[in-house]
């Protein structure tokens, strides 16, 4: 069987549910839940013997020995992190004891038990750290995408806390042999998206009448990734990357933010259209830039290709559209998740221009 943190969170969740839909093998799945862990993401799971979850604390060091020691799993995949720039201008500390201090305890733990394995078994264990293109800091217009040699530049805390995560993973596989992989990935959208990023933010507040906060001047360019290809290339990664390797996993889908915006609002003017016939564009709204805001990402995953034959199945244009189709079919899962307080955080945090 393979351990699973951070599962409950909108990519875990994801693989998880890919996972035990292509695979018998069996899922430990370690989540905290915190306000963006949504164990109804994982309600078709209920009664299924292949999933066990546990709620708790990667940075909780019994615990974890106690779960590799009962399960005795054959992998570690490891999603579990904070993951919002905008939370981590606003308070960076849950940013460095989840993603450093508990990465770190998480590697400890795991690091005990695989040194306990029998030598065949210990050969055949992996530690996969799932992280960001963030990490690699910003791109000038028509620079080289990031490639996995790419200088580690992080501009905000949450990259700067995942770029110290990619290090300690590096450090215990060239310290004590821990056989790690690595990835980075670009911007994921999707299904189960937690709706204060980009994408989910825009189509729920599109649907309830809200205005559409854009940064700035929308031209901050992302590389997206339909997130069930993501979990396709994590699961070959998990099965034949290179122990020790790092692999860059991106959509070959270059956009700035404004297109994304106007694309969403041009299918749901299709799928979903405003009973006073306007578009969902007249409730764009341009807000004031965050502080330190990357202004281009994008992902050169030529090595991922090469070496392990992975191409992501979607293009933009498919993924977009199964996304914001997923939406609205999902209002349940959407009313659910938004509570009072992040209810709370979209109204404090988006400060009109």
């Amino acid at each position: 069987m393979i351990l699973v943190t951070g599962g409950a969170g909108f990519i875990g969740a994801n693989f998880v549910l890919d996972w035990l839909a292509l695979h018998d093998e069996p899922v430990i799945n370690l989540d905290k839940l915190t306000y963006a862990g949504n164990p109804e993401t994982l309600s078709s799971l209920q009664g299924d013997a292949r999933h066990r979850f546990v709620q708790g604390d990667i940075g909780d060091s019994a615990l974890v020995s106690r779960l590799m020691t009962e399960y005795r799993p054959r992998a570690v995949v490891h999603f579990a992190a904070e993951s919002h720039v905008d939370r981590s201008i606003h308070g960076a500390e849950d940013f460095i004891q989840t993603n450093i201090l508990g990465t770190f305890r998480l590697l400890e733990a795991v690091r005990t038990h695989w040194s306990a394995l029998p030598a065949s078994h210990k050969a055949d264990f992996r530690f996969l750290h799932v992280s960001t293109d963030e990490v690699y800091g910003s791109l000038a217009p028509g620079a080289p995408a990031f490639n996995e040699t790419h200088a580690y530049e992080p501009n905000s805390p949450y990259s700067a806390s995942k770029a110290a995560s990619d290090h300690l993973v590096r450090a215990w596989h060239h310290t004590h042999g821990l056989p790690v992989l690595t990835t980075n990935c670009s911007n994921n959208y999707g299904p189960f998206h937690f709706p204060e990023k980009l994408i989910p933010l825009m189509i729920v507040n599109a649907l309830a009448g809200k205005p559409l906060p854009v940064y700035g001047d929308g031209m901050q360019v992302r590389d997206w990734l339909y997130v069930k290809d993501h979990c396709s290339a994590i699961r070959r990664v998990l099965e034949a990357g290179r122990v020790g390797e790092t692999y860059n996993v991106g959509g070959w889908n270059e956009k700035p933010n404004i297109e994304i915006v106007h694309t969403i609002c041009a299918l749901l003017d299709d799928l979903r259209p405003r009973a006073d016939g306007a578009s969902y564009t007249t409730q764009i709204t341009h807000v004031k830039d965050r502080p330190g805001h990357d202004r281009r990402y994008a992902i050169d995953a030529r090595k991922l290709e090469a070496e392990l034959g992975w191409k992501p199945a979607e293009t933009f244009e498919t993924g977009i559209r199964k996304t914001v189709q997923w939406y609205l079919e999902h209002g349940d899962w959407v009313a659910h998740v938004q509570s009072g307080a992040y209810r709370q955080w979209i109204t404090s945090h988006y400060e009109a221009a």
